[in-house]
């Protein structure tokens, strides 16, 4: 095996020699390995040329691939094929397709065709997965393999099959003791709605209205369960027959119809695949962010994910796909700004990425991505983005060369956790007496960005992650009420601030029986009493100045709030460390209260620039310019960058003051 990545960040990119003439490989690498590139990610949709014809496996091409690419001197990460079965795998399989909620086959012709319940699949995907490893796994230039690829990618987790039924039933007969129990949590004695027996249970879609929402969550679960079990097949091989080699999955953006931290624990690295542009014109960002960050994406966005995700394997994260440049599949696809192939690389590297790897490296000149670029162009020649990796790789090895790294590159410690739960996520999204237009996901951003916004570090944690480092801890999803997780706030010596909706449901996503926030009324005495939603055109307005938008909540409680809606109904109460806010605060408002409340605590905030962000590492604090407008940093403590940032740029500054100014003249 090469060297660990654990300690530096090395560049990538994705590599598919099925796609060139093999005479263009060595060539290839050997350019891949001038520019800085040290790590190749190769095979993950390449099952039709692994095996063209059932039980006849043809590996002598990848063999040479692999080989070609180790000799030049790179890395290589190797997929698994099983994201994309061959059209044979279909005759020999008709029942492996995945069927929507309206009944339609999600048919060949693509990708992702597939049903996570069909077993007779997994049998297939243990076969293929068990005959790579046996070939590669003890190949000295395999240092990770990927499972599958983008779990979920095309609103691909539910399947409405007869194997998902099947297994939805079974599912639901091992959580429950029996039936009654069944319809008892899920109160289907509403609307008659009670079973006799398990093999009763259909799918919560088709119904004349809603369907039962504890009905819905458990159907999510079933799935998320079956992503989980799907990857366990893939790495109990991988673990046996290739030791030693990281284990990872590339996870996508604004994606959570599976719990990834469930999957991660069969992982060693968690990895996720980054496209701001397409991001921003496709998931909800209004248009005045779409025009203000068109070309650099929104300056949370990734920075949100990178947390998020190094948040799931104990700090190891990788960027497996990072934007090159335009892409095909947004509803809008603009070039980034120039230098912004670099920028987002040098903002990964700084919230700890190992692995910054780019989709791809060159332009497919035929299928569906046609129009999506590379690193090259269709005709080999390199396109601005590889130029600017280029730039990258010289910037990074010769820093590495100064020995920077022992600690410009080691995550800093950070005062703020920001919990996510994607179980409570869904929980929130199933019934939405939020309102229409709310959506939990984003909040939980919206939460992340205004502490981004005042220089303030956070991690994004699971419920299970240890608690004992951290000032403040941020519950923003957290909507189960969980007594386990509330005996881990009361142990802690943080600062617990429940946002709304905090304990508002039971497991089976109905209203506890002490009212919201349930269990977690033992951190603090509060009570919800009523709740409400609100059009977006409502704003509720505090004495402080704070604005509330969406959702709020009356609270019945012992304790005085600390101020009032003009309506006269409380807002924010607090108990020694605990803290309840019972109303969703729009962004400004987020940031003023925010900003009171870390200052408060002791944790230094610093007012940014629209657009701009800072991360700090232990032995650097960068600076980066999402903005329209140029900015001026005052220190002397640059390494990387210059005082003056235009749009696009980044500096990289040693610990010590500094201050950074807007320019817009």
């Amino acid at each position: 095996m090469t060297e660990s990545f654990h300690s530096v960040p090395r560049l990538g990119v994705c590599y598919y020699p099925e796609h060139w003439p093999e005479e263009n490989w060595a060539n290839d690498a050997k350019q891949m390995f001038a520019m800085g590139i040290r790590t190749v990610r190769i095979g993950e949709f390449a099952w039709s040329r692994l095996e063209a014809t059932p039980g006849v496996l043809t590996f002598d091409w990848l063999t040479r691939a692999i080989d070609s690419l180790h000799t030049a001197g790179l890395s290589i990460i190797l997929g698994t094929p099983t994201a994309t079965p061959p059209r044979w795998m279909l005759d020999k399989h008709p029942d492996m397709l995945a069927i929507d909620e309206h009944g339609h086959a999600r048919g060949f012709g693509s990708r992702r065709h597939y049903c996570f319940s069909y077993q007779p699949y997994w049998a297939e995907c243990e076969r293929i997965v068990t005959a790579m490893a046996k070939a590669y796994g003890e190949h000295p230039g395999i240092v990770a393999w990927q499972t599958d690829n983008e779990y979920g990618c095309h609103d691909t987790i539910p399947s409405y099959s007869d194997a998902a039924l099947k297994g939805f039933q079974q599912w639901c007969a091992k959580q429950y003791s029996s039936i009654d129990d069944l319809n008892t949590e899920w109160g289907n004695v509403f609307w008659s709605m009670e079973y006799n027996a398990f093999d009763q249970i259909g799918f919560p879609v088709a119904a004349v209205t809603e369907t039962n929402p504890a009905h819905r969550l458990a159907f999510w679960r079933y799935s998320s369960d079956q992503v989980v079990a799907f990857n366990q097949v893939q790495t109990r091989i991988l673990k046996k027959l290739s030791p030693g080699r990281d284990l990872v999955h590339n996870y996508m953006g604004n994606f959570t119809q599976f719990d990834h931290h469930a999957v991660a624990k069969d992982l060693t690295v968690a990895s996720w695949d980054n496209y701001p542009l397409g991001f921003l014109t496709r998931d909800g960002y209004t248009e005045v962010e779409q025009a203000t960050y068109l070309r650099t994406g929104h300056p949370d966005s990734s920075a949100f994910h990178h947390d998020l995700y190094r948040g799931c394997n104990h700090g190891r994260w990788w960027l497996m796909e990072q934007q090159p440049g335009p892409v095909n599949w947004a509803p809008y696809n603009p070039a980034p700004l120039n230098g912004m192939v670099r920028f987002w690389g040098w903002e990964a590297i700084a919230h700890g990425a190992e692995v910054v790897s780019y989709f791809r490296w060159r332009q497919a000149p035929y299928a569906q991505e046609q129009m999506h670029t590379g690193l090259c162009r269709p005709d080999g020649t390199l396109d601005s983005g590889g130029l600017e990796v280029s730039v990258l790789g010289e910037e990074l090895l010769k820093l590495q060369a100064a020995k920077e790294n022992d600690t410009v590159f080691q995550p800093a410690q950070a005062s703020v956790a920001l919990v996510l739960d994607y179980v409570g996520l869904e929980a929130q999204r199933i019934q939405q007496p939020d309102g229409k237009t709310f959506d939990p996901f984003r909040f939980a951003q919206q939460v992340y960005s205004a502490c981004r916004q005042l220089g303030v570090d956070l991690d994004i944690i699971p419920t299970d992650a240890d608690l004992s480092n951290y000032k403040v801890v941020l519950l923003t999803s957290n909507t189960i009420s969980d007594a386990s997780f509330c005996e881990k706030l009361k142990a802690c010596s943080a600062h617990v601030v429940l946002m709304p909706r905090t304990g508002s449901k039971t497991s089976n996503n109905g209203i506890p029986s002490q009212l919201a926030p349930g269990v977690f009324q033992s951190l603090l005495p509060v009570k919800v009493i009523r709740s409400e939603s609100l059009p977006d055109f409502v704003q509720l307005s505090t004495p402080m100045g704070w604005v509330a938008q969406h959702w709020r909540e009356t609270i019945e409680s012992s304790i005085t709030p600390q101020t009032t809606f003009d309506d006269g109904v409380g807002f924010y109460y607090q108990q020694g460390r605990m803290h309840y806010v019972n109303a969703c605060l729009n962004e400004p408002s987020l940031v003023d209260w925010l900003e009171t409340f870390f200052k408060q605590r002791t944790i230094e905030t610093i007012r940014l620039p629209s657009g701009v962000r800072i991360k700090k590492t232990q032995g650097a604090t960068w600076v980066f310019n999402f903005g329209p407008d140029s900015i001026d940093i005052q220190t002397e403590n640059i390494f990387i960058g210059s005082s003056r940032l235009p749009p696009g740029e980044l500096a990289a500054l040693r610990p010590g003051h500094f201050s950074v100014q807007s320019n817009d003249l």
